[in-house]
This record gives structure tokens, sequence and C-alpha cells, in this order.
């Protein structure tokens, strides 16, 4: 079973590195898979975005999350 976590990218650093924001934790993620710019949220998993994601659909992750 794999584990993929939504987050929300802040700042571009390269063309293949974004650092994104994991609900307050902030790591370097590789999305050279997606077609992404600052403020879209993305699944990542294992260091990689491998999907765009819409804002209301995140949120209820987020829920599911903090359970």
């Amino acid at each position: 079973m794999c584990l993929a976590i939504p987050g929300k990218i802040r700042k571009i650093k390269s063309e293949e590195i974004a650092e994104v924001d994991f609900d307050g934790l902030f790591k370097d993620v590789n999305i050279s898979l997606v077609d992404a710019k600052v403020g879209d949220y993305i699944i990542v998993h294992a260091g990689f975005a491998i999907e765009k994601m819409e804002a209301d659909l995140v949120a209820d992750i987020q829920g599911y999350l903090r359970k």
C-alpha cells in the first residue's frame, strides 16, 4: 500500500524542484512529472509530485488526516 500526501506549492526553486507546504512542514519536491505552479495543490509520493488537486478535495483529505 502507498501513502501520498497533499501539499501546496510555496516556491519554485528550479525546473524540477519546488518547496511544498505540508500543513506547516516545508519540503523540497520533484515536480518534473506534473505541470504545476506556485499556489497549486499537488499529491506527493516518495518525493515526487504525481498529480495536481483541487483545493476542496485537499481540505477534505487534510480533515481526515487530522482526526
